[in-house]
């Protein structure tokens, strides 16, 4: 039995499914194949306040008819917005998949988008900005990658700013909604006790009358922009980023970048944890991340510390990256992060949320299944080789960002960042 199958429906609509025959449930999950990058001045914020508003009421269900519905026969209902894409899904027993689809479809074809709503989750998405900004391990993310890709729409903030929420209108989010939310940019995805031709029917049902094709709107690829920023703020801890460039998520160079991530800061056996948190004890929160898109992507190290151990943890961060580049990974750090990597794929396959994650997104982005298969594949071909010249090319200090955010000012900074 083939587990993995894609149809189109002559809308242009995509449905990918993948049979879980030993499980119950059912994940069903609406892929927009647009996110905060494809925002304008005007619309900055749009995407992740339609987001909200698909959730206010529909033609035929009130906002609590539609958590009604779900809970009644219990059901998990969620969404997110992406930089670039939006997903909204929910996971139900496999008896109830087509009230799922019909709900989900409500939600995306005939939300109402009342005026007194929209001035309501205004407020909302306010207080969730404010709730943000009271976040400062998270908030530094978003001020880092506004610094590394300054101007650029992958650069800003996918709730917007407080000023661009207030001047959202009803006008301005349908235009939106209706420039992209068109058949040839939405997925399908679902993966569980499922048969494919049901959930093709279903979507075909529910959504095969929608008509239109998106406006496809290229930003340029954004460009590194080095630099050195504090943002002052009244915390006990300073948080800070320190990050270069990455690779983009269709790059064959994405497999030898989370082995180099897993062996830098990916985990509790990483060198930064090991030299930062366990043997001297200066940050509880420390690690590394890659942050790919269609195009471009950054690679970054995070910590949180006291001011006073800043100076400490900074040199910590570029003396083990400088001696990872000198000495080169070992063959024992290169074998215990593929483990790592391949087991991370596996157990995170085990329930039918996280394998519909994975189809909706890869098709949304890369326009294809990628076989667990393969996956694992490319893992094990990485070589030390292909780490060394990730290292070289990646860690050039002509494209390090450094981005503090804390009770800190510029003559704090220590000496191995000036210049940057």
């Amino acid at each position: 039995m083939q587990m993995y199958n894609k149809s189109f429906l002559a809308n242009g609509l995509r449905v990918v499914t993948e049979a879980m025959p030993y499980v119950k449930s059912v994940s069903l999950g609406i892929w927009i194949g647009s996110g905060s990058r494809s925002e304008s001045t005007e619309t900055l914020g749009a995407s992740h306040f339609i987001e909200h508003m698909l959730f206010k009421g529909t033609e035929k269900r009130t906002a609590r008819e539609i958590s009604e519905t779900v809970d009644a026969v219990g059901g998990q209902l969620n969404a997110f917005t992406a930089k670039e894409h939006t997903c909204y899904y929910i996971k139900v027993l496999d008896t109830h998949v087509e009230l799922a689809m019909d709900v989900l479809s409500d939600m995306l074809t005939g939300s109402l988008f009342c005026p007194e709503e929209i001035e309501k989750e205004k407020e909302v998405v306010l207080e969730e900005i404010n709730m943000y900004e009271d976040t400062p391990d998270e908030l530094i993310h978003d001020l880092f990658v506004d610094q590394a890709w300054s101007g650029h729409p992958l650069g800003r903030s996918i709730l917007g700013d407080a000023d661009a929420v207030k001047r959202l209108e009803r006008d301005i989010l349908i235009r939106f909604k209706n420039r992209h939310y068109t058949p040839d940019n939405i997925v399908v995805a679902a993966a569980g006790n499922l048969k494919h031709e049901t959930i093709v029917a279903l979507a075909e049902k529910y959504l095969g009358h929608l008509k239109g094709s998106s406006v496809r709107e290229s930003s340029p690829v954004p460009q590194i922009t080095p630099a050195l920023s504090i943002y002052g703020k009244d915390t006990e801890q300073v948080h800070f980023c320190l990050g270069t460039i990455g690779v983009p998520q269709n790059s064959e160079e994405i497999y030898a970048v989370h082995v180099l991530n897993n062996i830098l800061g990916g985990g509790t056996s990483s060198r930064l944890f090991q030299s930062i948190r366990e043997e001297r004890g200066l940050a509880y929160s420390v690690y590394s991340y890659q942050a790919s898109y269609s195009d471009a992507g950054l690679f970054a190290v995070y910590a949180g510390t006291r001011p006073n151990n800043l100076n400490m943890v900074v040199d910590l961060v570029l003396q083990d990256i400088a001696r990872l580049k000198a000495e080169k990974p070992t063959m024992e750090e290169l074998i215990r992060s593929k483990e790592q990597l391949k087991s991370g794929l596996l157990l995170g396959l085990e329930s039918s949320s996280s394998r519909m994650s994975r189809l909706g997104k890869t098709e949304i982005t890369l326009s294809r299944y990628i076989p667990l298969e393969e996956l694992i594949d490319k893992v094990d071909k990485v070589t030390l080789s292909d780490l060394t010249e990730l290292l070289e090319k990646m860690f050039v200090r002509e494209n390090l960002c450094f981005t503090a955010l804390g009770p800190i000012e510029g003559k704090d900074l220590p000496s191995s960042l000036q210049p940057v």
